[in-house]
């Protein structure tokens, strides 16, 4: 029987999992040991795992990606923790230039096998240096795997995946999500990186999604419904490697595409994903591919201002209901 849980919990499962599973394994950052991390992923891993494999570390972002990709170099797997993908911009050059490249640059002689997980996303009133999605920003580079689940199934599933993995992958993780609740499997079990999830069946249109904008997706599909309009939704849980094969499929059986993100639009993942539709999909279109994003604008501390920044169920819903001529 499957057991219903929080994502924090499913993350907190997978990573206990994996710690029992490979001694290789260990979780290095800031207070995830003592206090159980920011956002209490981390709770009560130290008392299982010791210190040696549950550490906490300097404030150093740099100095803290640093250490996981040293250490994947010498075949060990960290899980790194950031407090936020905020300030993993102070450790770009260990992300960018080191952990993406020295697999390729060492001629596959090095695995970095290094997961950064890290939670962002706006809804929280964290203001604009605190609220940012920077996922295309990783997806568009080489080397790096992009995870971002929006359930809890997922989030035990993937991050488990990208444990194993011997590539450096970003795990990205919506502050909003961590108390949503939903059914985990109780026995082992992985989802493969870059597989695409069919999260609902339609006809009229896809809606293509991922992280918290899955569960906006759905409930704007549940709307339309109502009115006689079946959406497809997607869920990418992945954004590199991008599942390309599954969109496209859809589209070319629904015939129009809106894409929901909660990065800015300006050359977000939205843009990628509409590429792909028009190279592979183009003559099934029947209307042009909608895109639906946050607001050009750093995000603002006032929740009203916020909340039109970020997309909505509303927007899905109208944006949908233009598309099929409703």
């Amino acid at each position: 029987m499957p057991q219903t849980i929080s994502y924090r919990e499913a993350l907190n499962q997978a990573l206990r999992e994996e710690l029992r599973r490979d001694p290789n394994v260990f979780i290095i950052g800031e207070e995830v040991a003592e206090y159980g991390g920011a956002y209490k992923v981390t709770e009560g891993l130290l008392q299982e795992f010791g210190a040696e494999r549950v550490i906490d570390t300097p404030i150093s972002e740099e100095a803290i990606v640093g250490a996981g990709v040293g250490a994947a170099m010498v075949g060990l797997r960290p899980v790194v923790e950031l407090m936020t993908i905020n300030f993993s911009l102070l450790a770009l050059d260990q992300i960018v230039n080191h952990a993406a490249k020295l697999r390729y640059m060492s001629g596959g002689q090095l695995a970095i096998s290094t997961v950064i997980r890290a939670p962002q996303g706006a809804g929280l009133q964290l203001g604009a240096q605190h609220s940012q999605n920077l996922e295309s920003w990783y997806a568009h580079v080489p080397g790096l795997k992009v995870v971002i689940p929006g359930t809890p199934a997922d989030a035990k599933g993937l991050l488990k995946s990208a444990i194993r993995d011997n590539n450096p992958v970003i795990f990205l993780e919506h502050e909003m999500l961590y108390g949503v609740k939903g059914e985990v499997p109780d026995e082992e079990y992985t989802i493969p990186i870059g597989v695409a999830e069919i999260v609902r069946s339609g006809k009229d249109l896809t809606l293509i999604s991922y992280s918290r904008m899955r569960t906006l997706c759905v409930k704007a599909a549940e709307q339309l419904a109502e009115e006689g309009v079946e959406a497809e939704v997607i869920d990418l849980r992945s954004l590199s490697p991008l599942d390309s094969e599954t969109i496209v499929t859809s589209v070319k059986k629904t015939h129009k595409a809106i894409i929901v993100e909660e990065d800015w639009g300006f050359a977000g993942m939205g843009a990628q994903i509409a590429d792909k539709i028009v190279l592979e999909a183009f003559d099934y279109l029947d209307a042009p591919i909608h895109r639906i994003a946050a607001a050009d604008v750093p995000m603002p501390y006032s929740k009203p201002l916020e909340q039109l920044a970020l997309p909505s169920v509303d927007e899905i819903v109208s944006t949908a209901k233009k598309l099929v001529g409703r």
